[in-house]
């Protein structure tokens, strides 16, 4: 099992298949908006003429609305999301989800983050400048700051951030881990590795 010399003095987490459950289709979503199957839906709406992106984001919006309603937290999201709390490591959110969806998922899950940043409120992932803009309130260098997900994109961003990426899903193949900083089957593993307060340095 993978450990941590030390503890993050920052973490940094993803939502959706991260710390709770979503069943967004992406592939209607992106045939429901014109979208190539190959393509990032966010990237091709942000190029489309103002009426038709206005139109595109509203199909992307009412989906991710109706997706909330149904999340639930992930196994090992609260007791995780507990711990950090405890050992006073500051904890947000970095999604690509709209702002709306994004409180509305993390209010139905009780999840104790406060900090939220949204593609509302800044460029989306991969994207850094959301995960920079938390290393710099924070006052933490980037490098002492995981950012924990379950896409490439949030591996992408982490990198390009500076900070370490912890990737979910031990089962992939290689050619889908995308050189990401440490790997684990899911949050409770990842959970297990932390180690306490004491060992901080």
């Amino acid at each position: 099992m993978q450990s941590f010399d030390r503890m993050f003095k920052g973490m940094i987490f993803d939502l959706d298949g991260t710390l709770v459950s979503s069943s967004l289709d992406f592939k209607a979503l992106k045939q429901a908006v014109g979208c190539p199957l190959d393509q990032d839906i966010l990237a091709f709406v942000g190029q489309l003429p103002k009426a038709h992106a206005e139109e595109a984001h509203g199909i992307i919006t009412r989906a991710e609305h109706l997706d909330a309603l149904s999340a639930k937290a992930l196994s090992g999201a609260l007791a995780l999301l507990d711990f950090l709390l405890l050992q006073q490591i500051p904890t947000a959110i970095v999604t690509r989800n709209s702002r709306r969806a994004a409180e509305l998922k993390i209010e139905r899950c009780a999840l104790p983050i406060d900090l939220l940043y949204s593609r509302d409120d800044g460029p989306a992932k991969p994207d850094p400048s959301s995960l920079l803009a938390l290393a710099d309130s924070w006052l933490i260098a980037p490098s002492q700051i995981a950012y924990v997900g379950d896409h490439h994109y949030d591996v992408e961003a982490a990198k390009r951030a500076g900070m370490q990426s912890v990737l979910l899903g031990e089962d992939r193949a290689c050619s889908e881990r995308h050189g990401a900083s440490f790997i684990f089957k899911d949050l409770m593993a990842l959970h297990r590795a932390l180690p306490s307060i004491s060992l901080c340095a």
